[in-house]
């Protein structure tokens, strides 16, 4: 294995436990408020763990990457439904 590949693996693993401790951390906000924002929110970074998965795996398999980045630009999406959503909540609720 090149040290290259290596490295990719390595970073990739920490990235992944990343999104992923973060989407349990919001996942568990939404258990106890049941907020919109922190289901989508675990959503987005659920997609982006996946995404970094769907990327490692293509990098070994030298396949094209780009469809992969549809996932991160989804992610990113999410979070902005979600923070344009609380947004228009506040304003209904007059806060």
């Amino acid at each position: 294995m090149n040290g290259h590949l290596a490295l990719l693996f390595v970073i990739s693993g920490i990235l992944v436990a990343g999104y992923a401790i973060a989407a349990l951390f919001f996942l568990r906000f939404w258990w106890d408020t049941h907020d919109r924002l922190f289901a989508l929110f675990a959503a987005a970074f659920g997609l982006l763990s996946l995404q970094r998965i769907a990327l490692s795996w293509a990098a070994v398999a030298e396949r094209d990457t780009i469809i992969y980045y549809v996932l991160r630009l989804a992610a990113f999406v999410l979070i902005l439904i979600a923070i344009i959503n609380k947004n228009r909540e506040s304003k209904r609720a007059g806060v």
